[in-house]
């Protein structure tokens, strides 16, 4: 086949996705193409929170640490697996560099700007498009059981503060009382209550059944395999044919370093990393936390919804290994325990891993494609895809379109990495 559309974007994750619908929304034709099927990558299995309080990044001082401690432990929260790959050391040498007061602040208040837009937009779209995927404005709690932990846990406290970030401290007693899901031997924890929640695949599905509704194509299986952004048109070879646009939008999440070569930008290859996540989906225990948890020494997310029960989380650097590693499945359900009365639901529904793409600022790339004027960016999520992906569709929308963005679009420019 040879069509031409407005634009082409490249990945039904949630990020495609919503990217998709908003060019829509600013009256471009667009058709969307993915390897595999809608939400079949990361977007699927995450535990579904929407977080503003998460704008800490990853690479915070003391990291390094704390990451060669934790190579000793497989089940740890952070596991880099020893190997040979020196794309993989590359990138860890760059994360290492940003473990510094500096660096990690003014990550924090990037992802915040994101976070905080996509935030608002997020709710504001699920009212206006009747997209139905459970949403509740939840609040999120991080909880400790160890008191040094839920001190040192609050030193982020300031620079959310200066975020706009709502955050409340509550003692461990006062916690259980309020909380009957917990175990006796909480220490404290930190509420954050303008943090949010949805389950994940719904409103992936809500999201494709709306572009559909608007005559947006979705070819599915349908991959990448070469691009041409030279020329006046955008032209995407896939199995099916020839795509021509005026403009291509490459959504693939943890598979962009993959398509660095074939989209002419080999610095991708060095500034992401896949980074591996689990979880686990029940049938509803008859006891559950009343908001999502962070179980914090145990990096364990926990979020009920009506339909189903989930924890997720660990970050593992492996490359793509793509064997279910059943240690760290099962070091959710053993963090689970130490907290909950009920750690698991009666009937285990899915055991998922996924690939997150980790950049090593941990700041999403969202813009222009170095030395090219019709093909753009949005990659670079890490673990804040779903509660970033409004605000990312419209930013990226905004340029496009050239229109002002709602947020400076600076410190996404994936021209950084150059």
């Amino acid at each position: 086949m040879e069509a031409r559309e407005d634009a082409v974007v490249v990945g039904a994750g949630v990020i495609g996705l919503c990217t998709a619908l908003a060019l829509v929304e600013g009256g471009r034709r667009v058709r969307v193409i993915d390897a595999g099927r809608v939400g079949g990558g990361s977007s699927h299995g995450n535990c579904g929170t929407i977080t503003p309080s998460h704008a800490p990044p990853l690479a915070a001082p003391g990291m390094v640490a704390t990451a060669l401690q934790m190579m000793r432990s497989p089940d740890s929260p952070l596991y880099i697996r020893p190997r040979i790959d020196p794309v993989l050391w590359r990138w860890l040498y760059r994360f290492a560099a940003r473990c510094n007061a500096r660096d990690w602040e003014a990550s924090a208040r990037a992802k915040s700007a994101l976070l905080n837009d996509s935030r608002a937009r997020l709710q504001e779209w699920i009212a206006r498009h009747g997209l139905d995927c459970e949403f509740v404005e939840s609040g999120e709690d991080y909880v400790f059981r160890d008191p040094r932990r839920f001190e040192h846990g609050q030193r982020e406290l300031p620079l959310l503060g200066e975020l706009g970030i709502g955050v409340e401290l509550i003692d461990g007693a006062t916690y259980e009382a309020q909380e009957p899901a917990m175990k006796p031997g909480v220490a404290g924890a930190i509420r954050f209550s303008g943090d949010a929640a949805l389950r994940p695949d719904r409103y992936i599905a809500a999201l494709a059944d709306t572009l559909r509704a608007r005559g947006v194509v979705i070819d599915e299986h349908c991959a990448l395999e070469s691009i041409d952004a030279n020329g006046g048109d955008v032209s995407l070879r896939t199995p099916h044919g020839v795509l021509r646009a005026r403009d291509a939008v490459i959504a693939t999440g943890a598979w962009s370093p993959r398509l660095a070569v074939a989209l002419g930008q080999r610095w991708l290859r060095h500034a992401m990393q896949p980074g591996k996540g689990y979880s686990i989906t029940y049938s509803t225990p008859s006891l559950v936390p009343k908001r999502p948890l962070v179980l914090r020494e145990r990096s364990v997310c926990v979020t009920a919804w009506g339909s189903g029960f989930r924890l997720g989380s660990t970050m593992e650097f492996s490359g793509f290994d793509d064997t279910l590693n059943e240690r760290r499945l099962g070091a959710l359900e053993r963090g689970a325990a130490e907290y909950l009365h009920e750690p698991v639901g009666p009937e285990v529904r899915e055991r998922w891993f996924g690939w997150r793409p980790m950049s090593c600022d941990d700041v999403p790339i969202i813009g222009l494609a170095p030395g090219h004027e019709h093909l753009w960016l949005a990659t670079g999520h890490g673990m804040m895809g779903v509660g970033m992906s409004a605000g990312t569709g419209q930013l990226l929308a905004d340029l496009m379109l050239g229109r002002a963005p709602a947020i400076d679009p600076t410190p996404y420019r994936p021209s950084r990495f150059v």
